[in-house]
């Protein structure tokens, strides 16, 4: 069983920029897909913001089990209600994997509930990725650390949650670091935010990346499915309590009447 994975591209500055067209004739969205398709065991397909419902409909999100998201130019132009329908997927088990300049995404922000904002500089240096968490499902295979040789430069402070778990640091040329492989879960769906992949570098040809992605897409795959009940707020009735109890004082509802929402 193949894990449907969904690749979401901004697929704005592949068509407006010589110099990212030229490293991503079809897309960053396409290329990222082709890597992931690489491996046997995940389906990968693509969708950009430019489709209806930015490729996004309710059926389609429904049949995917990990959504990877790249945007950067026009965050705000992705519809609210996708934003909500992605949202609710994740609760219900959906994967979420969120690249790059994705930190200031809508989505990413719905689900974090702060800023998310960061230092950056665009100057091609060198970036050292430290594995610090080497028995981590997503750094399996890796070495200690690896290197892309030019790369946009993004420091701390990071304006998120405290993770779940820290897979990579970054080290850059110009002395920041950044927390740059980070682990959360939202309801039943597992988030990991990845640094790298600012367009006008080739990053997503990389393999080590490339391999990252995919072991992550298999870290944030649930096995287990859609748990479409984390959404019901039962009201349950006193005679159906575990243990029995006599009703002592008013209420607002009758005996299983929805609650406000």
């Amino acid at each position: 069983m193949t894990i449907r994975t969904v690749v979401w591209g901004e697929n704005i500055h592949e068509q407006t920029n010589r110099v990212v067209a030229e490293i991503y004739p079809e897309g960053m969205h396409t290329t990222i897909a082709k890597a992931l398709n690489a491996d046997a065991g995940i389906e990968a397909t693509t969708a950009t913001l430019q489709a209806p419902e930015h490729g996004l409909s309710e059926a389609r999100l429904n049949d995917t089990d990990v959504l990877v998201w790249w945007g950067h130019k026009d965050h705000g132009a992705v519809k609210d209600e996708i934003v909500e329908r992605v949202a609710k997927r994740v609760w219900e088990g959906m994967g979420l994997l969120v690249l790059h300049s994705g930190h200031f995404s809508k989505i990413f922000k719905r689900l974090m509930g702060t800023p998310c904002a960061l230092k950056w500089r665009e100057a091609g240096e060198r970036e050292r990725l430290w594995v610090i968490n080497p028995r981590h499902p997503i750094a399996a295979g890796l070495g200690e650390h690896f290197e892309l040789e030019n790369e946009e430069m993004y420091g701390e402070q990071f304006s998120v949650p405290e993770p779940l778990e820290t897979v990579f640091i970054s080290w850059f040329q110009g002395g920041e670091v950044f927390r740059s492989g980070m682990t959360w879960r939202r309801g039943a769906g597992n988030i990991f935010y990845f640094r790298p992949g600012h367009e006008t570098y080739p990053t997503y040809h990389n393999e080590t990346v490339q391999k990252v992605l995919i072991n992550a897409v298999k870290w944030a795959h649930n096995p287990l499915g859609t748990q479409t009940s984390i959404h019901d707020a039962p009201n349950v009735p006193v005679e159906k309590a575990l243990e029995p109890i006599v009703e002592r004082g008013p209420r607002l509802h009758q005996a299983g009447e929805a609650g406000y929402r």
